[in-house]
């Protein structure tokens, strides 16, 4: 079956309601075959006191787009995806504007997935390099 961008964004957009990427406003703005891509806002709600984009926002946006992205791979109504672990390096500070989060799949297996995800301001530069394992269990049935 062909990858259907429009419905996977609608699908990862559809599941934010109500949530902290909701809180974040953060949206998904891109999908393609292996990779996802969000934007947040920076402004005070995302500040640290400094006047910085806090690390935990952009941790936020990394796990965001690296679990909805494994959305893609499985199939929601028998599927759900945890994330197991996540690391992040921070390398460049941002006061305002937007960053983008970009999944990039490393390794999907059955019950793991590994996403690359760097989180970048609009010229491109990298500000944070982040790396996430999200494990596929089986849906309970309620």
């Amino acid at each position: 079956m062909a990858f259907d961008k429009e419905k996977a964004l609608e699908m990862c957009n559809r599941f934010s309601n109500n949530t902290l990427m909701q809180t974040l406003e953060i949206v998904y703005t891109d999908a393609g075959e292996g990779f996802l891509e969000a934007k947040m806002p920076v402004n005070p709600r995302v500040h640290q006191p400094m006047g910085l984009l806090h690390g935990g926002a952009t941790v936020a946006l990394a796990e965001s787009v690296g679990s909805a992205a494994s959305l893609l791979f499985v199939n929601p109504e028998l599927q759900e995806v945890r994330g197991i672990e996540i690391s992040a390096n921070h390398l460049r500070s941002k006061r305002d504007g937007v960053v983008t989060g970009t999944a990039r799949i490393v390794h999907q297996g059955r019950s793991l997935h590994l996403w690359e995800v760097k989180i970048t301001d609009e010229e491109g530069r990298l500000i944070s390099l982040c790396k996430i394992t999200n494990m596929v269990l089986p849906r309970k049935k309620s």
